[in-house]
């Protein structure tokens, strides 16, 4: 063995963490590690691009290191696993930004600065933070490959996208539709509907009973309802259901007679039994049909005799409005149906749209023309008032969707668009659905089922520019149209000659000869939503069809993939319909689904409102080790939502990081005092003979580190993240809080050097596993251990260098013992009951105790529990152990606890019976109920896990005090006396020397003599306790401690501090030997 490390006792976890990221800079581990990994089964992981306009957030970190861990995982059981970045750099994201910059209001405004400049800007900007990206996901130990990444943007990824299309195109699973879509005026475009549903918020709307007099009778009139006044410009008919109930009332106050639904009428009237009308006639919906009447404005009288008519339809409500629709078929999707249906408009050219992409209104609304829709609402209403049009005038809080980049609010409009059929899919899309395993199951069973069950088709254009073009060239009448599907089918379609870039500026004055006689065929000015092209990136990364073909048919599908719950309606989602279409397969197999990161309050976390600390703080305060075990050990890895809380991350730090560390220092430090001591290098023996005299306590931390082994590689192949770690950490307080404390002494070598090494052996043998499980979590940290571990070790053939050059570990066969487990698992229960009985009566660990009774009926458990006695006695601090099965003699008593709300389900009206029997049950009757499962109570028969029984302590008026789990019952005497008082001292100036010599710095190997003087002690409590644990004192500590009179002049004092026990106070003086 080299030399001895020195491991320091004062350990800046950033620090540390940045010393591994240089060494990994210096032996290219990353890079190192795949080529160590060249010719394994390949482990195939697609990486959803995000943005580089906008700095990494806690959700990119959670979802990055749920990746990292799986792929760490993955390649270290034996995996070539290729993990490449991806940039998203097309789409609103990046030309909002440019918008802002460029005070772009309008299509107008980018024509005239030319989609050339535009674009320019835009692709300027793309990659504005990608150096911060890449630093904070590097500094949060993920390994990934940027050099090698993939842009959106790039030719090869842009020319894949239209291979995707073409495909599409020749399967005929493309058309050009008019159809309502959300539209975002901010950004003059529409959105898909997953795009709509992902920004919804509350907000205050008008909400306006109007008027619509019959042609054939004027003082009759419809009443309709609405929350959109902005629409009713462009109003060409209303719908009512053709079964229900309308009534004919006239008004007791105006005299005016009305038309709407007779269960609608609180929409007029607070309190209806209590208002003045009159119900002159009752009809059907049916019965309205085709009955005309006067348009609110003029804008479209033309159209008379066609429109302002009623139209029925089963989609009307009864729990809303006045039972009448008022129909825009511009902005409405039902409306729009229901008045193609009925004749009202026919389609694309012959409909209505006097609002413009900025949301303003047109010159055919000449009276509203320019004016922005929402704030027109005002102005409609004011002229319909003096009209006499406007009945009722309200506002309604309701919710309604927002656009997701510009955070203004969607309309619905009709948008002429190219769109991928989805519908006629939904059955293929549910079936490829089942064949992929998600955790959790219930986002695949429920949320995204429900999604593709009732799929629409996607509108998958955008009247944008910074984007990859549609690649459709089209005759002015449509009627020929031509898909291209590569860069060399343009070229030779087109003759254009070489091109190096797609982009709209580039290629938008590109023509085709028409093969059909109709001249020139020019391109559609669309471009692909952005989530086409995510969807497209399993085959665009790749390049494919173009390139590595055979790489790309043995990885698809993706093994793993891995994003926030919000992507059930985004990136799951066109990933599945694209793969669908293309190969009929889902496009990966397993995927875990986050749920969000909020603020500590609960709510969305917010730059302007700083209710979270930045994430390259807490790194730096902190470390990315205790960041990523914060993140992945949090409900979020199985959907749920986390409540950040800077302070949970500290708590991680006291709780694992520290108590890790010290048993791996603990380590080192008791190799140099082998070393000193015995003259001893200690060389880690791999294979150890538990079937001679071993320690218990090491059969069971070998024996739970197996059974660990084996539980990790089950649960990572579930991809259960939530039940992996907690088990991770349980290991590391097992053998930092159980295994070291309860062999202390033995590593120290007071059982002579040869049990020395063999308690270190199996102290290595654990740290040396745990870097090894450890690593996908937290990979830093481990690294370092790893780097003063293996010195220990053998030279070894293969390459060391790194702790993540390591497989998996593999469980030992030798080492499991299912019964050392059982056994030491009770023996912890009991300590456990014992301390919190301590807890309770603030009994430090420190004073003995007399006596402690376990009371269990098993003789299994006696055995087990007696097998151990030693370590309850050091533990608990007790003087006598006694295990017994008689409850009776110790007065145990049994009461039940019944569920009363679980016992009501599925007693129901017999509950009451069983609720005034309760009482009288017998003691034994609980007794034998806890044996057979079953008991009557008030003549009704209950079985089991009908109640719940627990065992009692009475401990009123006694010294003695218990405490119990469902399987044993301890009791404590705490009652003292003078000679545990005294003992209880003693140990307690053996703390304070333990204490000193730390805050000294002092090293077990350096010879130190103890010396006291005393300051303040009342009735010589101390002196006496120094006298008469004397023996006790110089066991522990090994020596004497002696009063500072027999101090040799001049000694070397290296600590020197007064000190105070119960009512005494000393100085406590530490010097060299």
């Amino acid at each position: 063995m080299s030399a001895i490390p020195e491991v320091s006792g004062s350990p800046s976890f950033p620090k540390e963490e940045e010393k591994v990221l240089e060494f990994w800079k210096e032996i290219d581990a990353f890079q190192t590690s795949l080529k160590l990994a060249e010719g394994r089964p390949r482990f195939s992981f697609y990486d959803g691009p995000p943005f580089a306009t906008g700095l990494p957030h806690y959700g990119h970190l959670l979802a990055g290191t749920i990746k990292d861990v799986v792929t760490r995982y993955a390649a270290s059981t034996g995996h070539y696993v290729e993990r490449r970045f991806g940039w998203d750099t097309h789409g609103l994201p990046v030309e909002h930004e440019i918008d802002k910059k460029l005070g772009i209001k309008s299509p107008a405004d980018v024509m005239a600065m030319g989609i050339d400049k535009y674009n320019a800007e835009c692709r300027a900007i793309v990659m504005k933070y990608a150096a911060e990206w890449e630093s904070t996901v590097s500094r949060m130990g993920r390994w990934i490959d940027f050099k090698n990444d993939y842009k959106t943007m790039n030719l090869p990824f842009m020319e894949s996208v239209w291979w995707v299309f073409k495909q599409l195109v020749d399967k005929d699973q493309v058309y050009r539709g008019f159809k309502i879509m959300p539209f975002s005026t901010a950004v003059h475009t529409p959105l898909s509907n997953m795009e709509a549903s992902q920004n919804y918020k509350d907000v205050t709307d008008p909400a306006v009973v109007i008027s619509f007099p019959l042609v054939s009778d004027p003082s009759v009139s419809f009443l309709a309802w609405t929350t959109t006044p902005w629409t009713l410009p462009s109003n060409l008919g209303l719908t009512v259901h053709p079964e229900f109930d309308y009534v004919k009332i006239k008004d007791g106050e105006t005299g005016s007679v009305w038309i709407l639904l007779g269960s609608r009428l609180d929409i007029l009237y607070p309190d209806p039994k209590k208002a003045k009308f009159t119900v002159l006639e009752t009809m059907k919906g049916n019965d309205l049909k085709g009955l005309e009447y006067e348009p609110l404005f003029d804008y479209f009288a033309e159209r008379k005799g066609k429109a302002f008519k009623v139209m029925v339809d089963t989609y009307v409500t009864s729990d809303s409005g006045t039972g009448i629709v008022h129909c825009a078929p511009a902005f409405g999707e039902d409306d729009y149906r229901v008045s193609v249906n009925h004749g009202v408009v026919t389609g694309e050219g012959d409909l209505p749209m006097p609002v413009d992409a900025t949301g303003c209104f047109t010159a055919e609304i000449r009276d509203y023309a320019g004016v922005y829709v929402k704030d027109a609402d005002k102005q409609i209403q004011k002229d319909l008032k003096k009209t006499g049009r406007l009945i009722r005038q309200r506002q309604i809080t309701h919710s309604y969707p927002f656009c997701w980049r510009s955070d203004t609010p969607l309309i619905y409009k009709a948008v002429p668009g190219w769109f991928v059929r989805v519908s006629n899919i939904n059955d293929k899309l549910l079936k490829n659905n089942g064949e992929t395993y998600w955790v959790p199951e219930t986002i695949k069973e429920k949320k995204f089922h429900n999604w593709l069950e009732n799929a629409r088709d996607w509108n998958i254009s955008r009247n944008r520019y910074w984007g990859t073009p549609i690649p459709l060239w089209v005759s002015d009448d449509f009627e020929e149209i031509v898909a291209v599907g590569s860069v060399q089918e343009l070229i030779d379609l087109s003759g254009c000659g070489e091109l190096t870039d797609i982009h709209r500026d580039k290629i938008d004055h590109i023509t085709i000869p028409s093969k059909k006689g109709k001249g020139t065929l020019r391109r559609i000015p669309e471009v692909f939503d952005c989530w086409f092209e995510s969807g497209s990136m399993p085959y665009a990364q790749q390049h494919y069809p173009f390139e590595n073909k055979e790489k790309f048919d043995a990885t698809f599908p993706a093994d793993f993939i891995a994003e926030g719950i919000d992507q059930t309606r985004g990136w799951f989602y066109t990933l599945m319909v694209l793969s669908t279409h293309l190969f009929d397969k889902p496009p990966f197999k397993n995927v875990i689904v986050n749920g969000l990161v909020l603020a500590g309050d609960g709510k969305k976390m917010s730059k302007r409102l700083k209710n979270y600390p930045d994430p390259n703080d807490v790194m730096h305060t902190y470390g990315a080790d205790v960041l990523r075990l914060y993140v992945v050990g949090s409900p979020a890895v199985r959907a749920e939502n986390l409540r950040f809380r800077e302070e949970g991350v500290k708590e991680l730090v006291a709780k694992v990081l520290l108590p890790w560390y010290n048993s791996y220092r603990f380590f080192f430090a008791q190799l140099t005092l082998l070393k000193k001591e015995h003259n001893v290098d200690f060389v880690y023996s791999p294979n150890m003979d538990l079937k001679t005299e071993q320690n218990v306590m090491d059969q069971w931390i070998l024996a739970s580190t197996q059974t660990l082994i084996e539980f990790v590689k089950q649960e990572m192949s579930a991809y259960r993240l939530y039940t992996v770690t907690p088990r991770l950490l349980n290991l590391i307080d097992a053998l930092t809080n159980w295994y070291i404390r309860f062999n202390r002494k033995r590593l120290k070598g007071d059982n002579g050097p040869e049990d020395a090494v063999r308690a270190l052996n199996v102290l290595f043998e654990v740290l040396f596993t745990l870097t090894k499980l450890m690593a996908p979590f937290t990979p830093f940290i481990v690294e370092t251990m790893y780097q003063n571990l293996k010195t220990c070790m053998p030279a070894s053939k293969e390459d060391t260098r790194s702790v993540h050059f390591l497989p998996f570990p593999e469980a030992k066969q030798q080492y499991f013992n299912a019964d050392v487990e059982r056994s030491v698992g009770r023996m912890q229960t009991v300590i456990d009951l014992g301390r919190f009985i301590r807890d309770q009566k603030t009994l430090p660990l420190k004073t003995p105790l007399r006596e402690l009774v376990i009371v269990n009926p098993d003789p299994q458990f006696h055995a087990d529990v007696k097998a151990l006695e030693s370590y309850i006695v050091e533990e608990l601090n007790i003087r006598t152990v006694t295990v017994t099965s008689e409850e009776q003699k110790y007065g145990i008593k049994y009461k039940l606890l019944p569920d009363w709300k679980i016992l009501g389900q599925k007693l129901k009206k017999d509950l009451s019976k069983v609720k005034n029997g309760v009482a009288a049950v017998s003691q034994e009757d609980i007794k034998r109920y806890v044996s057979t499962n079953e008991i009557v109570i008030g003549g009704i028969t209950l079985g089991e896990g009908d109640l719940q029984v627990a065992r009692y302590f009475d401990d009123a008026g006694s010294s003695y005090h218990a405490h119990a789990t469902n399987d044993v019952l301890v009791i404590l005497d705490t009652a003292l006396d003078q000679s545990l008082i005294a003992e209880g001292m003693a140990r307690e100036i053996i703390n304070r020397v333990q204490r000193s010599r730390k805050e000294a710095k002092l090293q077990p190997t350096d010879d130190i003599l103890y010396y006291y003087k005393m300051l303040q002690d009342p009735n010589d409590e101390l002196t006496n306790v120094l006298s008469s644990q004397q023996e006790f004192l110089a066991k522990n500590l090994k020596q004497t401690i002696e009063s500072i009179e027999s101090r040799k002049a001049g000694a070397t004092v290296v600590f020197e501090a007064e000190q105070e026990i119960s009512h005494s106070k000393f100085l406590l003086s530490l010097v060299k030997a």
